[in-house]
């Protein structure tokens, strides 16, 4: 998650709502060093840099996860991300079969898995598992500190 943090504050840096991504290969082992950990995406939102309402954190690193494995069955991976995935980004998460997603901030006004329940929805093939407030307060305070500059 810090390293989702790193490329939140990318994010912030540009003027754009401060959300971080990063996509790594499953670990074979959980004693391996994090140092071993194989970071296969990483990005930040860019809406307004690219004028692309779907250039979120998570929809780009889908896009980097899948040129760097070959492959859009991203199912070997773990998502982290510094915001619950909205709408959008929680139905690709779905579709690249994503089996692990972990957010920090959960968003219970917009968020996918909140609101729409798409994660864990009955009706699709696939439900990855879930891991939330993962350095929650860290998460919290970059977009609190965000919108608090953008109204001042």
């Amino acid at each position: 998650m810090s390293l989702a943090l790193r490329e939140a504050a990318k994010a912030a840096a540009a003027e754009e709502v401060p959300a971080g991504c990063v996509i790594i290969k499953k670990p074979e082992s959980v004693e391996l060093p994090l140092a071993a950990v194989n970071v296969i995406a990483r990005a930040y939102n860019q809406s307004e840099m690219l004028k692309d309402a779907t250039a979120h954190a998570e929809m780009i690193a889908l896009t980097q996860a899948s040129a760097a494995l070959g492959d859009w069955r991203l199912t070997n991976t773990i998502l982290y991300v510094t915001k619950e995935p909205c709408a959008m980004c929680a139905g690709a998460i779905v579709l690249a079969r994503v089996p692990l997603v972990v957010w920090g901030l959960s968003d219970p006004k917009r968020g996918g898995h909140s609101v729409f329940s798409i994660l864990n929805h009955s009706g699709l093939n696939h439900r990855p598992e879930i891991v939330t407030d993962v350095m929650e307060h860290e998460c919290r305070t970059i977009l609190q500190s965000f919108f608090s500059e953008r109204r001042a």
